[in-house]
């Protein structure tokens, strides 16, 4: 039987007979995915002033990440390399989306973010975009008094994990 899955961490609904592994928009691990009539999402947030500093640098990752994973999918010179990074361009612009809300911003700003054409480049510069982005979101998270700030900041420490072993796996 089809049923109405959320997500809770982008807040984005999902349909099929059971919940996916990972959210096919943000990444989100199986633990964040519920029933609809079960999911707790809320953008509605108070901020404290070093979450509202923590939530603005997150916006400028994602938005930075996103940029460069759109340029490396259309210039690398892999075709495999070029959906991987289209799709990691999708969930990281679908983390700048959770901020602008969690920051009630009108849109996303845009990125100027430049890649490369050799695919190994672009992997390696993923790995260390990567690798900040987590160290970040482990810092802010462990800083934040807001159990909804945290619940994203760990949600996206595990997917940007993710998003590692992907770039080490094809570097090896």
């Amino acid at each position: 039987m089809v049923k109405l899955w959320r997500c809770e961490i982008c807040g984005d609904p999902y349909i099929g007979s059971a919940p996916p592994k990972n959210c096919p928009f943000c990444g989100a691990h199986l633990s964040y995915i519920k029933k609809v009539k079960q999911a707790v999402v809320s953008f509605d947030v108070t901020l404290s002033d070093k979450d509202r500093a923590n939530a603005e640098h997150a916006l400028q990752v994602e938005v930075s990440n996103a940029t460069f994973y759109f340029c490396a999918a259309e210039k690398t010179n892999d075709d495999e390399g070029k959906l991987l990074f289209k799709a990691l361009g999708k969930i990281e612009a679908e983390h700048a989306a959770i901020w602008r809300k969690i920051l009630k911003l009108a849109k996303v700003p845009t990125g100027n973010e430049t890649c490369h054409t050799e695919n190994v480049q672009n992997l390696n510069e993923s790995h260390e975009r990567e690798t900040r982005a987590i160290a970040f979101y482990k810092k802010a998270g462990g800083e934040s008094d807001n159990s909804r700030v945290r619940q994203i900041f760990e949600a996206l420490v595990e997917i940007e994990t993710d998003h590692l072993h992907l770039s080490e796996a094809r570097l090896k």
